[in-house]
């Protein structure tokens, strides 16, 4: 075998492939600046304590300097996330962060008194000051802390709550640098035969090949490599499940759930109802599973068989720039200004596109008020490099109309929202591609990296949102939450959900060890609504009858400048998905039933 492919230094990335960090500051020096500016603006804000019932003017000018220290935050903290994230084991990007989190921190402890003195003012006074133009701007704002009211603490424990964060934030950054920094995985067989380094970055490429002994090569040496550090990342995870338990307890919620769906104003019953509707279409599951079973010619279905195109063709190869040109056409429904604001995006620094050394695993969109949005890839020259393409675009684009259409209080939207966005693009993409495809064996590929899209998306993120429900449940009624407790709770989930027809690999067991979202409390069945809810959404701007595809067009396009200025059950509403009824769920299994009918079709 010949020499492993070695991941390349920063350094030996064309610039042309970089985000254009030097947008937010041009150098070090000039972010130092503006942490040493926030560090001065701490009493400026302590001089607002226990003077918000004084005068309307008073308020407002409270107000406007939350505005200015948020913004500046923002920008502080972003940069430093996103220079960390191009080279984890830089020193001075790793204190970069630390600092701009523990200015946050001390800023965000300086405020602790703001919430409960608004709860504080006879409700009076808070019609008194809304009755001004520019104290009506923050009215919703305003309403979301009285909604807060049995959630707000005296001053006192809110800024000791406050000054917590610090500490509260340790899990994850432990977990990060584990996962980024100090874990390396060894070299392991491609498909040519070739010792190459296995990453975060290419571990799917390996299961995607064709080579059996390459997927389970590949699927034993990342897990072994957890099994190696299993019982200090069940540690961690368990304190973090801990912290989600006290800060849900301190603020008066009935568990952790319910504190995490409250800022959306969720009940819990749509996580829950999440979990009953897509259980009851195992059954469709199961028979898209028998069927990639049949097409991969298999005796039996193994967990590392599950990401493998059951096509058995050369897939495409897909360079950046032809990604990006699928990426903009695909995305015509939206309208010319959307897909001209993209092109400009994609060709003036918002994405950073390769991997190297050190860099953060997987893909995600960034950004603040005032800056462009950013995007992080670890770009592969395949089918899923396209997609990862598309969806992170969604995500920049939202920012982009909620930056450029809200202020900066409302500008940032809710992650229940967020998904809706990104998969609305993916579900483009695949509408794009099959109707260019030049042959079924393409456009197979198509359906079936659809079909996969949908098993990760709704049925592998509910199976991670029941996890985390059972694993909170568990920690709440005293119950430890050891390594081989945790590995049993995932493989049983791991049975229920791939059904007897899949062999469940007892290596699967630890796979939650690797799962980076697990550090943000139920977070990811967002994935699995927000993917339904973008199915119909898509559909109506993809409809046939152009005055209809229009005004759902136009609903869109409202929805992505809208932030977070209404509730996110009712921005989804007014564009024209009722997240409180069922259908959205049962219209993506309609289509994903379909898309199995389909593949059965091209393959037959």
């Amino acid at each position: 075998m010949s020499e492993g492919k070695k991941i390349p230094e920063r350094a030996q990335i064309d610039e042309q492939f970089k985000w254009r960090v030097e947008d937010i500051y041009a150098n070090n020096e000039d972010w130092h600046k503006d942490l040493q500016l926030l560090q001065t603006f701490l009493p400026e804000v302590e001089k607002f304590s226990g003077r918000l019932g004084e005068s309307e003017e008073v308020f407002l000018e409270c107000l406007e300097l939350q505005n200015e220290i948020g913004q500046l935050i923002d920008r502080v903290y972003l940069y430093a996330a996103m220079r960390q994230d191009e080279d984890n084991t830089v020193p001075v990007y790793q204190a970069m962060r630390d600092n701009a989190e523990r200015i946050a921190i001390e800023l965000s402890a300086a405020w602790s008194f703001f919430s409960p003195e608004i709860l504080s003012l006879s409700p009076e006074t808070i019609e008194q000051y809304l009755a001004d133009p520019q104290i009506e701007l923050y009215k919703k704002m305003i309403t979301d802390i009285t909604r807060r009211r049995e959630h707000t603490l005296p001053p006192a424990e809110e800024k000791l709550l406050a000054a917590s964060g610090d500490m509260a934030a340790s899990f994850d950054n432990i977990f990060t640098m584990l996962n980024n920094a100090d874990m390396v995985f060894p070299d392991v067989a491609n498909d040519k035969g070739e010792r190459e380094q296995l990453t975060h970055g290419n571990y799917i490429s390996f299961l995607q090949s064709h080579d059996r002994s390459v997927r389970k090569g590949a699927f034993d040496a990342l897990y072994a490599t957890y099994a190696k550090s299993t019982n200090t990342i069940a540690a961690v995870f368990s304190s973090s499940v801990k912290k989600n338990i006290f800060y849900a307890r301190a603020r008066n919620y009935q568990n952790p759930l319910a504190a995490s769906l409250f800022d959306d104003n969720i009940q819990t019953i749509v996580y829950d109802k999440l979990i009953e509707s897509v259980r009851s279409y195992l059954p469709l599951f199961h028979k898209y599973l028998d069927l990639r079973r049949r097409l991969l010619n298999l005796d039996e279905l193994h967990m590392y068989d599950l990401y493998v195109p059951v096509i058995n063709v050369k897939e495409k190869s897909y360079k950046y720039d032809e990604a990006k040109r699928l990426v903009i056409s695909a995305c015509e429904p939206l309208g010319q200004e959307y897909t001209g604001i993209l092109s400009m995006g994609l060709a003036s620094g918002w994405v950073d596109v390769y991997e190297n050394k050190g860099k953060t695993s997987g893909a995600y969109s960034s950004g603040v008020h005032g800056t462009s949005p950013y995007m992080l890839l670890n770009y592969q020259d395949n089918l899923n490099g396209v997609f990862t393409l598309a969806h992170e675009a969604g995500h920049s684009m939202h920012s982009y109309y909620s930056w450029q259409e809200q202020p900066y209080v409302y500008s940032s939207y809710r992650i229940f929202v967020a998904e809706v966005a990104s998969t609305v693009n993916e579900n483009l993409l695949i509408d794009y591609m099959l109707h260019h495809s030049d042959n079924k064996e393409e456009a197979a590929i198509i359906v079936n990296h659809y079909l996969e899209e949908f098993r990760g998306t709704v049925f592998r993120q509910t199976m991670f949102a029941e996890f985390e429900k059972i694993v909170h449940e568990a920690a709440q009624n005293g119950e430890a939450l050891t390594a081989s407790r945790l590995n049993e709770i995932y493989y049983q989930l791991n049975k229920d959900y791939f059904g007897d027809g899949v062999v469940i690999d007892k290596t699967i067991a630890g796979e939650w060890a690797r799962i980076p979202h697990f550090y943000r409390p139920f977070y990811v069945y967002k994935y699995a609504t927000g993917f339904c809810a973008a199915s119909v959404l898509a559909l109506s701007v993809m409809d046939n009858v152009e005055t209809r595809a229009e005004a759902a067009r136009k609903r869109y396009i409202e929805f992505l400048s809208s932030g977070s200025s209404a509730d996110p059950l009712d921005l989804l509403k007014k564009a024209g998905v009722d997240m409180n009824t069922s259908y959205p769920i049962s219209a993506a299994m309609n289509i994903f039933e379909n898309m199995v009918k389909r593949l059965e079709f091209l393959t037959d």
